[in-house]
């Protein structure tokens, strides 16, 4: 019997995916488990979005799709970034996706090669590092500090830049932390890659969960070249919609890189489902009400948890500016973030994730998802208390 490969050997997926088993065969137990490790919204998808894919089953939008995306799709997603972001792009630089994930490993199986080297924030969202690994690409991290509220310094991003860089990554708002960048800031690191001449992914997934605070508003490095020479804007219905399931994104980048895209998607994937891509132009076009008002559930339920874990002797945390994630510092507890989650699970029944699986840079944090209802952010508060006494 021969073995697997070396990729298959390696893979590791989403560790948090490891703490949902473990907490569902404690559910299996009769345990009563609350759920705040994984980045799921807990609202159900819009009731206009549900009704426009029926309406698109019914109407026989069950077939292949062209693999570049619905034209349909396309042109409203055009006019969504002309809106949210200053510039109109061209259809043909828009691909429709199932998903974001799919849109890392297209983007780096694209434009990088074996051995050349990839920028990622330490801690980063835990797909960027495996899927740049799976490509045969090197990992380069730029540490992330809690004192300077989990944003990249851009002096420490300008000493990793070597000839053999090809693109950098930035998240904003930021999985694992929460962290936003302004508008200086991403300026800056564009800035890096123009001058380097290197692309500039952005992952732009939570970028409709910016809770506007004081001095807190969403920025895009995609405004300084409109996605025409070297940035890349991932963008996903996944999280802002409640369509985690569903399975459908867009990336916006150079239409060459499209072209190539496209064809990569057409040979591993076909497509994505027609029916799908009209229910996703349902969510871009109709009233966005309830679009808002789960992001206002979810900026009360921030402000809970960040008071809350503060009142937590041994833990402090950064208010985030956007996302559903808080990072707490857990290090005066005494325990590993590792240490600290199996604590909470066994013990409080409370499922969160390490901050390690993030990175290095994640020991002594750990990583809530506050798309929970309130009562049941109060009630693991509790909880967690009493376990560190």
């Amino acid at each position: 019997m021969r073995n697997f490969s070396h990729i298959a050997e390696n893979l590791q997926g989403q560790k948090m995916f490891q703490i949902l088993a473990q907490a569902k065969k404690l559910e299996q137990k009769g345990n009563n488990v609350i759920h705040l490790e994984i980045g799921d919204p807990d609202f159900d998808s819009p009731p206009n979005v549900i009704e426009a894919a029926c309406d698109a089953l019914h109407s026989g939008h069950t077939h292949y799709s062209i693999s570049a995306g619905m034209e349909e799709f396309r042109e409203v997603a055009a006019k969504v970034t002309q809106r949210s972001r200053g510039f109109l792009p061209t259809i043909n630089q828009i691909l429709v996706t199932p998903g974001a994930n799919i849109q890392l490993y297209l983007a780096f199986a694209c434009l990088v090669n074996p051995g050349e080297e990839i920028i990622v924030t330490d801690p980063c969202f835990v797909s960027y590092t495996s899927i740049i690994e799976l490509c045969g690409a090197k990992v380069v991290k730029v540490p992330l500090y809690e004192k300077n509220e989990f944003k990249i310094d851009p002096d420490d991003l300008r000493k990793l830049v070597t000839k053999n860089t090809k693109m950098i990554i930035i998240n904003s708002p930021h999985n694992p932390t929460g962290s936003v960048m302004n508008e200086e800031e991403i300026k800056a690191i564009y800035d890096i890659a123009e001058l380097h001449d290197i692309y500039l992914l952005s992952d732009e997934v939570y970028g409709r969960m910016v809770y506007q605070d004081k001095d807190t508003q969403f920025y895009s490095p995609s405004v300084y070249d409109q996605c025409r020479e070297r940035t890349l804007l991932v963008h996903s219905f996944s999280k802002s919609y409640a369509m985690t399931g569903w399975r459908i994104g867009a990336i916006t980048a150079p239409e060459k890189v499209i072209k190539r895209m496209a064809l990569l998607l057409e040979t591993i994937t076909s497509c994505v489902s027609p029916f799908v891509q009209l229910a996703a132009v349902q969510a871009m076009t109709d009233s966005q009400v309830y679009v808002d008002g789960m992001i206002a559930e979810y900026r009360k339920r921030r402000d809970l948890i960040v008071t809350g874990l503060n009142q937590i002797e041994g833990i402090h945390c950064v208010n985030p500016g956007g996302a559903f994630y808080v990072f707490p510092n857990i290090t005066d507890t005494g325990l590993t973030s590792e240490e600290f989650s199996e604590l909470m699970l066994e013990t409080a029944n409370v499922a969160i994730c390490p901050g390690n699986y993030f990175g290095e840079a994640g020991e002594g944090f750990v990583r809530f998802c506050f798309a929970n209802s309130e009562k049941n952010i109060m009630k693991a508060l509790k909880r967690i208390e009493k376990a560190l006494i």
